[in-house]
């Protein structure tokens, strides 16, 4: 059963829906640098869960590195678009319209949960909610990376900016914060990009 939040999400995916008519600013028809830099690390392991995965780009770099990855998305548009990109480019990524809230509907754990710019639209509540369910689909000591806006980028533009507390305190309880480091956001409004945070979070071993 879906956790109770406010209506807040169910209007985001309206605007995401909408937003996929076109061509969204986020959408910049190639995978983040950031999740690049980390496929090619070797940080992201295992099998791969992108949430809000949009058109796949991530989802499609990754799987190109050998990991079998899932991307999921509340925007079917986004994801019929995505489902179109793996027939052409014969990249076998399944894609599946769900709700990041209710990830516990997922039968299946993953080893790690990549987030390019879902959870600086979420709200406070929406956010505990989604730690709750991250932790449903991520195996013990699962690695959950996000991107997200950050609070050092100025105001205008964009997303909810995030601060480095808020993120710790989302994550404070059932988790390790190895890492939040300085990066950058790529999209079409901003050709040298947005200021972000860059999250290396685990599991711990027992957390259900």
């Amino acid at each position: 059963m879906r956790e109770i939040v406010p209506d807040h999400m169910e209007g985001e995916q309206e605007f995401f829906e909408a937003a996929y008519h076109g061509i969204p600013p986020w959408d910049i028809g190639k995978p983040q640098k950031e999740f690049v830099r980390l496929g090619r690390s070797g940080e992201i392991v295992g099998d791969v869960l992108d949430v809000g995965c949009g058109t796949g780009e991530n989802a499609f770099f990754l799987a190109g590195l050998g990991p079998v990855v899932c991307g999921i998305d509340a925007a079917p548009t986004a994801i019929e678009i995505a489902r179109q990109k793996a027939r052409e480019r014969g990249i076998p990524v399944t894609f599946l319209v769900k709700d990041a809230l209710n990830l516990n509907q997922i039968p299946r754990k993953f080893d790690t949960v990549i987030d390019s710019g879902l959870f600086h639209v979420l709200s406070d509540l929406e956010r505990a909610c989604f730690a709750r369910n991250l932790a449903d689909v991520l195996k013990s000591s699962g690695r959950y990376f996000m991107l997200c806006f950050s609070d050092l980028e100025p105001g205008g533009y964009g997303p909810r900016r995030v601060t480095q507390g808020e993120i710790r305190d989302t994550f404070s309880g059932g988790w390790e914060i190895r890492y939040i480091r300085p990066a950058v956001f790529e999209n079409r409004i901003n050709t040298a990009g947005s200021k972000a945070w860059l999250s290396s979070i685990v599991k711990i071993d027992g957390k259900k």
